[in-house]
This record gives C-alpha cells, sequence and structure tokens, in this order.
C-alpha cells in the first residue's frame, strides 16, 4: 500500500500546491469544503476529511457516517445552486492518500457527459469575482 506522509500532504499541510489548486470555501463537521479553481465541470467542488486517513474503510462507522452526511450536504448544495443533471463522486487517492472526494457536476450538453470526468483538464479557469460569487450561493445554500 503507498501510503503518502501527512507532512507531505497538501490537506494536512496547507500548502500553497492546495491554493493554486482550489480556494476553501467552509469547514464541515468533519470535513473542509473546497471550490475547485478549475471549472470546466461548473460547480465542482471537494471534500476533504479531516484527518490524514488513507481510505473510507478505515473510518469507524461513525467517522464515515458523519463524512458521508458532509458530501451529501455539500452536493445538496450543489445541486440547489448549479442544477446540474448529475454529480460525479470520484475518490481515488492513489499517490496522495488523504481521504476526499471530488465531486464534478455533469451537463447534459457539457463536457464528458456519460463519461467519466477528466482529473484536472486545465482549460477554464474564472475571475476572482466569479469564484466569489459561486462560494457566497454555496455558503448560503448549505445554511
Amino acid at each position: 500500500m503507498n501510503l503518502s506522509d501527512p507532512k507531505d500532504c497538501l490537506y494536512c499541510t496547507n500548502n500553497q500546491t492546495l491554493h493554486d489548486l482550489m480556494i476553501e470555501i467552509a469547514p464541515l463537521s468533519v470535513s473542509r469544503l473546497f471550490l475547485f479553481k478549475e471549472q470546466t465541470y461548473y460547480g465542482r467542488c471537494l471534500v476533504s476529511y479531516k484527518d490524514h486517513v488513507h481510505d473510507l474503510n478505515m473510518l469507524s462507522d461513525e467517522e464515515r457516517n458523519a463524512f458521508m452526511a458532509d458530501v451529501v450536504k455539500v452536493t445538496r448544495a450543489m445541486q440547489k445552486v448549479f442544477n446540474p443533471q448529475k454529480i460525479n463522486y470520484g475518490a481515488y487517492s492513489d499517490k496522495l492518500s488523504h481521504l476526499h472526494f471530488h465531486l464534478a457536476p455533469k451537463y447534459e450538453d457539457g463536457p464528458d457527459f456519460g463519461g467519466t470526468f477528466t482529473m484536472n483538464p486545465q482549460k477554464v479557469y474564472l475571475s476572482d469575482k466569479e469564484y466569489e460569487g459561486m462560494i457566497a450561493k454555496l455558503k448560503e445554500a448549505l445554511g
């Protein structure tokens, strides 16, 4: 098993790489919510578990339920704000073994509908004002 060290983990260290990729929106009950800066999949977010845990199956039932409740809370907000046809869930962590879910909204006429979302297409970036507007709407929808 390829386990990363928390000292090298972008989620644990809150390093520049993390801030280049995402904007932190809010803390949740057992995780943190981020807006992915690359917005090919409009509204794409990421939920990262609070601790350096390698896999969902390493959590107790209570911890897992709390984490999944955070994920669902976020997807409900995303559904309300962005109204995608579907939200794809991605939890890979092959190299960076810190539990996190990519939440990629998919739209019928949009990129990769009916297929797998691309991890980082590096094509669509928005203005700070646009990110701020999305974040404000998500925070409002989160309650």
